[in-house]
């Protein structure tokens, strides 16, 4: 049922977890406000609430789980995605929340959206709607995350992450650089690249070569700290994985393409421990 405050359906929204989740909440959002729906600030004047949640780590379960059941108290219309979604197939929530309306795991726009239609259908025809080429953004108007693709092939003994969000899956570079460009026109200053493991970016697409304004790149890291480069914005690396390969876009930093920042997640130092125990095939010598 829909508010009487207002004949436009509210939802609200709660955004948990990292910044590739973040980028999740901001594509839901951005379809959201496409078919019309009003982003509610507070429970009280929503029809509904989306939950994006985090499941990596036991401290981010218990605040989704927490965050779900503050919502169905306030609100009592909850739906729920995200990385907690995807754990038990969304059993654990569930189970802890059996009231919920539905349940989708990370990246699950499509599915978001048609349980939002199944509780609060849209009034509108989305092609008569304005919205913003860059979409909605959560963040704060000079920065704006870049997520070039999903999921790791990799299979680290302490990491969940392929269990909830797949293997890799990589954005085509046609596809990243509009979008990148579509906020540097919005008046985004920097760009902030993130994936689970960047340094892999296309290789689940051999490559393959796209075009972006007609300019032929191929769907790898170099081509698009390159490309990025061109934009004129500070272009910050997230999740690099020391590949042989990313020795190339050094010398894109010395130029003043890209920052000279590299965001590298460490597991440990000892080659032992990283090929035995944790089941990464790196070294230190290579990091």
């Amino acid at each position: 049922m829909i508010s009487k405050k207002s004949p436009v359906p509210k939802v609200g929204f709660v955004s948990l977890g990292c910044p590739k989740a973040l980028v999740d909440s901001e594509r839901i959002l951005t379809q959201l406000r496409a078919e019309g729906y009003a982003i509610s600030p507070s429970y009280d004047d929503a029809d509904l609430v989306v939950v994006n949640t985090c499941g990596f780590i036991d401290s981010a379960t218990e605040e989704s789980l927490d965050a779900i059941g503050e919502a169905l108290a306030e609100n009592g219309k909850v739906i729920v995605t995200g990385c907690l979604g995807a754990r038990e197939e969304g059993a654990l929530v569930r189970q802890m929340h059996p009231s919920v309306l539905a349940i989708t795991g990370p990246h699950a726009y499509e599915e978001v959206m048609h349980a939002v239609h199944d509780h609060l259908p849209p009034l509108h025809d989305p092609f008569l709607d304005l919205l913003p080429a860059q979409g909605v953004k959560l963040t704060p108007a000079h920065y704006a995350y870049l997520k070039i693709s999903e999921g790791c092939n990799h299979r680290c003994s302490f990491c969940i992450i392929p269990h909830l969000r797949g293997d890799l899956v990589s954005r085509p570079i046609g596809e990243v650089m509009t979008e990148a460009e579509n906020l540097v026109k919005a008046g985004v200053k920097e760009l902030l690249v993130v994936s689970q493991d960047t340094s892999a970016y296309g290789l689940d697409l051999k490559y393959k070569t796209d075009f972006w304004g007609g300019r032929p790149l191929k769907t790898k890291l170099y081509d698009l700290a390159q490309a990025l480069g061109d934009l004129g914005v500070w272009v910050r690396m997230h999740y690099v994985y020391p590949y042989p390969h990313v020795d190339d876009v050094i010398p894109l930093m010395a130029a003043g393409k890209i920052l000279p920042y590299l965001d590298v997640p460490f597991q440990h130092g000892s080659p032992r421990t990283l090929k035995a125990k944790i089941g990464r095939a790196s070294c230190r010598e290579r990091v």
